[in-house]
């Protein structure tokens, strides 16, 4: 027997009549009439006999239909909490993201998202990455877009991908007079850049201690993040080396340039989450659409190493 054949008996027995069953159902007579004809060949006993023009169930499909009837009263009972679940306990995807994405990549992706009729609450925090990764091991967020070198302890890595710093210029300075790469182990003693206090350049992958340095010895403005560099280097017009995102969005604005490295200061996106079987739907349908972004995107294609 299986489930079709349980519902068209229970249908009977519920409504009375064959017709009835099969209006029910949305099917036709005779399909009830088969699916009936099936589960007495599998049960090994009639469940209907004819009266006058209609039927009545026999004293073996009462006592079956106790049971089968249980079973329904259950699966109703399943579709109940599945609906609840869906109302209270999903819907709702909380994201800690740092500044850059949090203005640039992220809101594209949820106005994509919207167009698909998603209803999904989408609550966003912005934040730097040790913060993000202590509230995705805290449980607090279920998801978050970092940066900086893994490995993320006590968290799970969705997608990762290493791209390379840049500089970006004011248009006017003498350093924006070429637009081939830029080597900073010329440049740091004779030009200023803005610098990321005792954090970057010092954590850059890939760069010389020394020449970190020397590019902090020079500098006059050191900031916490990236956006305060770019908005530093078009109102003082002090170069600095920031990730290629920010670099895209100031570039965007006007009167700045972007030239590429000699050195390969590795800079990284990633995204994490507690675990892969903590995931609501929503929360993979967001994660899926932000991998999907990331990996068409014209930044990711041209500057990962």
């Amino acid at each position: 027997m299986n489930f079709r054949q349980l519902k068209a008996f229970n249908s009977v027995m519920r409504h009375g009549t064959i017709t009835a069953a099969a209006h029910n159902m949305h099917v036709s007579q005779p399909s009830v009439t088969r699916l009936i004809n099936e589960l007495e060949n599998s049960l090994g006993f009639s469940l209907f006999v004819r009266q006058g023009r209609g039927i009545v169930p026999t004293v073996e499909a009462r006592r079956f239909h106790q049971a089968v009837e249980s079973a329904f009263i259950n699966i109703e009972r399943l579709d109940e909490m599945a609906a609840a679940i869906r109302q209270t306990s999903t819907g709702k995807v909380s994201i800690g993201v740092i500044p850059i994405i949090s203005i640039t990549l992220l809101p594209q992706i949820l106005g994509q998202l919207r167009q698909t009729e998603d209803q999904t609450h989408t609550v966003i925090y912005m934040h730097n990455t040790p913060s993000i990764v202590d509230a995705i091991r805290l449980q607090q967020f279920d998801l978050g877009i970092v940066s900086r070198s893994p490995p993320y302890e006590g968290v799970h890595t969705l997608y990762q991908r290493s791209l390379n710093y840049v500089a970006l210029i004011p248009a006017d300075h003498p350093l924006a007079e070429s637009d081939g790469q830029l080597d900073l182990a010329e440049v740091a003693g004779k030009h200023e850049f803005v610098t990321f206090g005792n954090v970057y350049p010092l954590e850059m992958q890939g760069i010389n201690p020394a020449l970190a340095e020397q590019l902090q010895q020079n500098a006059r403005y050191s900031v916490a993040n990236m956006l305060p560099a770019t908005a530093l280097v078009r109102e003082t017009g002090v170069p600095a080396l920031v990730d290629p995102f920010s670099a895209r969005m100031s570039v965007e604005a006007g009167g700045v340039m972007v030239r590429p490295l000699v050195q390969k200061l590795q800079y990284q996106i990633a995204i994490i989450t507690r675990g892969v079987d903590t995931m609501t739907r929503e929360t993979r349908m967001l994660a899926d659409a932000l991998i999907k972004a990331l990996d068409d995107d014209t930044i990711i294609r041209s500057l990962a190493p």
